[in-house]
């Protein structure tokens, strides 16, 4: 069975002195996961602030995903290996494929059982998949096994809550993580979240983390503020009642911010 902490910093989008601020700040309040990708140009970043952090490595969980440019057998064991050179460690946590890009020219077949080696190679725990709907993540287990999936990684929020693939990801026993829980900010306007937010003394932040977290999935936000970055910690001990959590099942509207041309397959 995998394990996937329920919480973690994400770091898409933030990259220098900014990023390296984000993670100090995220270690020294308590963060343990982190979640980077090679397309995020911050691996080496990520790896200084946790350097610098004193947090020793088996108390972290590290996450990331290999860009499309190394889906190739002869090119993604090496790109993960140069992976975990810039966040200065042995082997990741958590490996996963990060978009399916059907039409570059890889195989599926051949991109899976190269991370399947990468695995058995050490360097590292877990492998999974990211933005993969219900026929390519059938496909992928029928490469690796359902058992080797760990998670699939996907957009979800209250504007889109991917149930489809959501259910079928429950019958195969592989996790759902969420990333854009709070779709660009989005949400965090709304008014029915907000009235919830209201009632719990809460941020409408963590009133859309605690929804997911509550769905049982695991929520990767990501922050430059120090004060947001605790106070979205602050969303796991925040329980929304049924009623709150059928108000924010009745937000669902396909609201999807990411899908990128080439990479992202026929959504559910």
């Amino acid at each position: 069975m995998s394990h996937i902490p329920a919480f973690g910093l994400g770091t898409f989008r933030l990259q220098g002195q900014v990023v390296i601020d984000s993670v100090r700040n995220g270690l020294e309040l308590g963060y343990r996961t982190i979640d980077t990708a090679q397309i995020y140009g911050n691996e080496a970043e990520v790896g200084e602030a946790i350097a610098a952090s004193g947090v020793a490595r088996d108390e972290l969980f590290l996450t990331t995903k290999i860009w499309v440019d190394n889906y190739s057998r002869n090119k993604l064991v090496a790109s993960l290996k140069e992976s975990l050179t810039k966040l200065r460690t042995d082997r990741v946590d958590l490996t996963l494929i990060h978009w399916p890009a059907p039409d570059n020219g890889v195989p599926l077949e051949e991109f899976m059982s190269a991370l399947a080696d990468a695995k058995t190679q050490g360097l590292t725990r877990q492998i999974g998949v990211s933005n993969f709907n219900i026929e390519l993540t059938k496909q992928a287990i029928a490469v690796v096994g359902k058992d080797n999936i760990a998670t699939n990684q996907i957009e979800l929020s209250p504007y889109l809550q991917n149930r489809k693939l959501v259910e079928f990801l429950g019958e195969q026993g592989i996790h759902v993580t969420s990333y854009m829980t709070l779709a660009y900010g989005k949400v965090l306007k709304d008014p029915v979240i907000g009235a919830i937010a209201k009632r719990h003394d809460a941020t409408p932040a963590q009133v859309a983390l605690a929804w997911a977290l509550q769905l049982g999935y695991s929520v990767i936000p990501s922050s430059t503020k120090r004060e947001n970055l605790a106070s979205n910690l602050l969303a796991q001990q925040l329980p929304l009642t049924a009623d709150d959590m059928a108000q924010i099942a009745a937000l669902e509207r396909n609201g999807r911010e990411v899908s990128p041309g080439g990479l992202a397959p026929v959504w559910d």
